[in-house]
């Protein structure tokens, strides 16, 4: 079960390791202009033993995006202030050889700006396939790691076939382990088993549909995207057992945030400032 968890939790918009529920609040404040970028997430995932070794995940994610878009935009920006990002999330694993694991994951999603009725357009449908080899409760090595390998589909990726995915994970000593792959890599130096700093770097987004198109300079908008890449530091302290609050704070080394037509075409930038970022909340782990 941990280690589906693991592949569960690695492969949802910026996943953590092994949640079982998350609160989060995100914010990216902007020294040079009016605009900022704040959001509010929440996470549950429910695993079911089908068999021995064999488990069905349930799981949910609802992400709130709010958008304080104070410069002077060419357009009335209250459609897009307030977005939405829904995912309901189906898995199963099972055990194989050789401390192999494997897993699938289907993931309906709704990313809207809700301000209308549903549509198909509001609608999107990701997932992947996945192999993880997890030995970080051996007691037969002496560096524990983790490795995850599979194929991810993401629809509004804009890539209309699977893109490969890698995740690997060590625990070098007892002060440090270090994590390397796409969304996030960390090099984490423990304090004590409750204390941990990091430094780490990340890729995180979104992509919504608008459900009421805006004319921006003289073209059809239909959605909003944002890619950014995040470095920094972080830091956990283990509550209890299963429960972490943690906390980071960076800088955005790329900040694309972009209106797009019906062909996903780039029609508006909006303010691409790059800022500080802060990210805190609290998580609970099996």
């Amino acid at each position: 079960m941990l280690a589906f968890i693991t592949m569960f939790c690695i492969t949802s918009a910026e996943a953590q390791l092994t949640d079982l529920a998350r609160l989060e609040y995100s914010f990216i404040p902007s020294t040079r202009s009016e605009d900022q970028y704040t959001r509010i997430r929440a996470i549950l995932n429910y695993p079911i033993k089908i068999k021995d070794k064999d488990y069905l995940i349930v799981g949910g994610e609802y992400n709130r995006i709010i958008l304080n878009l104070e410069e002077d935009y060419p357009f009335n920006t209250n459609e897009i202030n307030r977005l939405h990002v829904i995912d309901l999330s189906l898995g199963y694993t099972f055990k194989c050889k050789n401390d192999w694991r494997l897993g699938l994951k289907i993931n309906p999603r709704i990313a809207s700006t809700l301000t209308q009725e549903l549509t198909m357009d509001d609608m999107f449908l990701n997932g992947g396939v996945f192999a993880i080899k997890d030995r970080t409760d051996a007691t037969d090595i002496k560096r524990p790691y983790r490795l995850v390998l599979g194929l991810t589909y993401n629809t509004t990726a804009g890539v209309p076939y699977p893109l490969p995915f890698v995740s690997y994970y060590r625990r070098v000593n007892a002060k440090w382990s270090f994590s390397a792959g796409v969304p996030k890599s960390n090099l984490k130096y423990f304090f004590s088993e409750k204390s941990m700093l990091q430094v780490f770097a990340g890729l995180d987004g979104y992509f919504v549909n608008i459900q009421q198109p805006m004319i921006v300079n003289n073209k059809v908008v239909n959605s909003i995207s944002l890619s950014v890449a995040i470095g920094g530091l972080g830091y956990e302290y283990c509550i209890t057992k299963h429960l972490i609050a943690y906390s980071y704070i960076g800088y955005t080394f790329r900040l694309n945030n972009v209106l797009r037509n019906e062909d996903r075409e780039e029609v508006f930038k909006l303010d691409d400032l790059n800022a500080f970022y802060l990210r805190t909340g609290l998580k609970f782990k099996i």
